[in-house]
């Protein structure tokens, strides 16, 4: 009782009316299955799409157990129920031995594919095990500004490397000190110059006469007495918008064809490469100049500089461009497979909050990327500040950085984490490891564990999710071998979990007798059995068609069924979207076989399309042999569940009985306002007793209330009958 003290005005909120209770969902599924990646533990998120569940879950190419190449049921049921009227669909992942899994996945018979540089540094590797964790990995430079500029100039600055090309064809304009007489014209002169007080002195270059013989008689030359036909160009690296280039900052130089600017150099030639990798730096006289690493740069043996003025001598620079930070694709299915993720703005430093370890790790913060972001980069600990440059040039494909894929000349920067000498092909830098299905998975999988450190794996982790209303394993109808030992395991959790039904698919190319002998094994009204297998177009485009369990397309039509009519509404007569015809063609007479033994048929009807054509449970219960019948009970029985969590723990008397009564009076009354029930009129529709009648005076003893509650519920117009006869016409 509230205390009132005070002399005032107290306002106080009251209710006037009985608690209310809110029908629960009905449409919620969820598959328990093989797929191509994924998470192997914890607790199922909803998928609202067949596109969220590839991203989560890996597209609709096959599977590899053992080396077999099995279709992938788990994805086409996700797709065949979305389909079908689905909306929310819960998915948990298995492989063979999933109970030994870790955290990360590690431990099944599906490994994870990983790819590590060939000094050890860097770790590039799948999170999730699974074939399709042979990602290729594309990396793109932030700065794709060409940095190098080459300008001409006629006033140089003191000290500056510069490149001279110049031509004296006059006796007038050779250098005073010259040797060089009239026959020697015209001297041509390509060099790379440093400009000192005035005087050009050749640093590297040549200088060539009349009989394109190299010639040491010009003398000096001097910024005042140059010759008409001549230039000074001077390399300058820009400013990106990203901020200064420092010495050290890594880069790559694009040649339009093979160049060797040695000659202007004095070092070595490196080779025949049209894309050279390495740092800017500056000399001592802040000249800028390129240092190709030969850690980066496949054939050359040692550290080349040179000066950046000496690629004029080339004239086939196309870019330089800095690779300070970058954004990366990852492409399922090669190198010119669709993107899958992209992560942006990844730096090349080795410490900071957007270092590739960092951005990529191998257990994310977020809940979304925990499901969803496919691979993780590890690095050693203390890593230098090239470590990680380095090590990503060495996996990067030497093909792709030379344009090999590429319409056009334009390097890409790819890493496979990939076997690809296994394939035949020129095996990649580094080590690669891991990658596979593993093995088919067996009752034992489906079934999974509670494990509250790692997650829970297999049918369990549904036990952690209260919206499922359909419980589907499509993809072990496939393993005929263990096939009834899951069905076993989907009916204990059913059971279990009590408002929950479970599907039952047939196996593949069952004959009437087979079919007959398989639901035999079965006597619970919280399973369904559909046969036979529906025939699909393949999403993957491998082939036309392909046949697969019945699972998927039921329970989406489950769903529909429950959003558009309501649970009570048998969920059969209803149209299967995207089949295209079944695997076998069921005759009237063939299901006066099935439907008495609770096997629902898939049919298809000249002008009415391909429709599912039963709607039993495998219950040999008359009162719980209808699908919609157990499933409307399901529905009242967690409804009221729910709602009533208020009674607990008040006093045990009459005012609480009679706000019982009313409570689920006022529900059961808009069930039958709304055609749910059977009866004209409430008291014909249901009861509701919670008084002295339904409870002895042990009963209130030990704390209980009990409350009997009536329905009288609609079942299936199973058996249209219309009896026709003849009649005397009347006068």
């Amino acid at each position: 009782m509230p205390e009132y003290l005070a002399p005032g005005v107290f306002v106080e909120e009251t209710s006037f009316r009985s608690k209310s209770i809110q029908g629960v969902g009905t449409s919620v599924a969820g598959i328990v299955g093989p797929t191509r990646t994924g998470p192997l533990r914890g607790t199922p998120e909803v998928l609202t799409s067949y596109g969220d569940f590839t991203r989560v879950f890996g597209d609709a190419n096959p599977l590899v157990f053992d080396s077999t190449e099995v279709p992938n049921y788990t994805a086409f049921s996700a797709k065949a129920f979305f389909d079908n009227g689905g909306k929310q669909l819960y998915v948990t992942r298995i492989t063979k031995d999933v109970n030994q899994s870790g955290v990360n996945g590690g431990g099944s018979s599906a490994t994870s594919a990983t790819r590590v540089d060939a000094n050890s540094k860097l770790t590039l590797g799948s999170r999730f095990p699974g074939a399709m964790g042979r990602y290729t990995l594309e990396f793109s430079w932030r700065e794709s500004e060409n940095l190098l500029s080459f300008e001409s100039t006629t006033l140089p600055k003191e000290n500056e490397l510069l490149f001279l090309t110049a031509a004296y064809s006059l006796v007038d304009e050779l250098p005073d000190d010259t040797n060089a007489v009239e026959g020697d014209l015209p001297i041509k002169v390509k060099a790379v110059v440093k400009h000192e007080e005035g005087d050009l002195s050749i640093i590297n270059g040549i200088v060539v006469d009349a009989e394109d013989a190299v010639t040491d008689k010009l003398g000096s030359i001097t910024l005042a007495d140059l010759p008409a036909v001549s230039s000074l160009i001077r390399a300058t690296v820009k400013t990106p918008a990203s901020g200064k280039v420092t010495d050290g900052t890594h880069a790559h130089i694009s040649l339009s064809e093979q160049s060797d600017v040695s000659t202007y150099t004095g070092v070595a030639h490196w080779g025949s490469l049209t894309t050279l990798a390495g740092t800017f730096e500056s000399d001592a006289d802040a000249n800028p100049q390129f240092k190709l690493e030969s850690d980066l740069n496949e054939g050359v043996g040692a550290d080349i500089t040179i000066p950046l003025v000496s690629l004029v001598g080339a004239d086939t620079v196309t870019s330089a461009i800095a690779q300070r930070n970058f954004d990366v694709d990852v492409r399922a299915g090669g190198i010119n497979g669709e993107v899958i993720y992209s992560i942006g703005d990844i730096s090349t430093s080795a410490t900071g909050d957007n270092t590739l370890a960092k951005r990529l790790p191998q257990t994310p913060a977020s809940s979304d990327a925990q499901r969803t972001q496919p691979i993780y980069a590890s690095i050693v600990d203390n890593p230098g500040d090239d470590d990680v440059f380095n090590a990503l040039f060495n996996l990067f494909d030497p093909d792709a950085k030379e344009g090999g894929y590429s319409p056009i000349n334009e390097p890409r920067y790819i890493i496979e984490i990939n076997d690809k000498a296994s394939d035949g092909e020129t095996a990649v830098t580094g080590t690669f490891s891991g990658g596979t299905d593993g093995d088919a998975p067996g009752a034992a999988d489906y079934r999974g564990e509670i494990d509250e450190v790692k997650g829970n794996t297999g049918i369990s982790s549904f036990e952690q999710v209260e919206d499922i209303s359909i419980v589907s394993t499509p993809a072990a109808a496939a393993q005929k071998t263990t096939h009834q030992a899951v069905v076993a395991e989907v009916q204990a959790h059913c059971r279990k979990m009590r408002y929950r039904l479970g599907l039952v698919d047939s196996q593949k190319d069952m004959s009437i007798a087979d079919i007959r002998n398989f639901a035999s094994n079965f006597d619970d009204s919280r399973l369904a059995l559909y046969y036979p297998w529906v025939v699909m177009s393949d999403p993957t485009g491998v082939a036309d068609e392909i046949s697969v369990p019945p699972g998927g397309f039921v329970a989406g039509v489950y769903a529909g069924t429950d959003v558009t009519r309501g649970v009570h509404k048998p969920p059969a007569n209803e149209v299967v979207i995207g089949a295209l015809r079944f695997a076998q063609e069921i005759n009237q007479f063939q299901q006066e076989l099935l439907n008495p033994n609770g096997i629902n048929c898939l049919r298809s009807f000249p002008g009415r399309g391909h429709r599912v054509w039963g709607g039993r449970t495998l219950s040999s219960d008359p009162e719980w042999k209808y699908v919609n019948v157990r499933r409307y009970f399901l529905y009242l029985e967690r409804s009221i569940d729910k709602s009533s969590q208020w009674v607990v723990f008040e006093p045990n008397g009459e005012l609480l009985w009679r706000n019982v009564r009313n409570t689920i009076e006022d529900f059961l009354y808009n069930e039958w306002a709304n055609g749910r029930l059977l009866g004209s009129k409430p008291s014909s529709a249901y009861f509701v007793r919670c008084d002295r009648s339904t409870m002895t005076q042990a009963d209130l003893d030990e704390g209980r209330l009990v409350c009997e509650i009536g329905v009288a519920a609609l079942k299936p117009a199973e058996f249209v009958i219309f009896r026709i006869g003849q009649k005397t016409a009347n006068a």
